[in-house]
């Protein structure tokens, strides 16, 4: 059920932005608004409204409507259902005793004893 929502999702989030980028905004005739008498168009008399906005708004609520139920299906999950219960646990090897290594001298060499002559 999840799968098939997740795929609705992506589906409905492409369309979104593809109709989103379609559209021409409200300021494209801004130059021409104060200058001429159709100053209506851009403070909200927009006429009819057009396919694209139409297709918006509907792509707009499929969107949050598979939002609200991936969120719901997310949060009624059980336990018998969770990716970590599922896989088998980790073998665990026995620790190896570290290998014996000479003390540090702290770098510094004591010289070789002189031999007398």
């Amino acid at each position: 059920m999840s799968i098939v929502l997740i795929i609705i999702h992506i589906m409905v989030c492409i369309a979104l932005i593809m109709i989103v980028l379609l559209q021409t905004g409200k300021g494209a005739d801004m130059g021409a608004a104060f200058g001429g008498g159709s100053s209506q168009t851009l403070f909200g008399s927009t006429g009819a409204s057009t396919f694209l906005s139409k297709a918006t708004t509907g792509a707009a609520i499929i969107f949050m409507v598979t939002s609200l139920g991936l969120a719901y299906l997310s949060s009624h999950r059980t336990a018998g259902e969770s990716v970590v219960s599922d896989s088998p646990a980790p073998i665990e090897s026995p620790a190896q005793p570290a290998p014996a290594t000479p003390p540090a001298t702290g770098g510094a060499e004591t010289p070789p004893a002189k031999q007398s002559e």
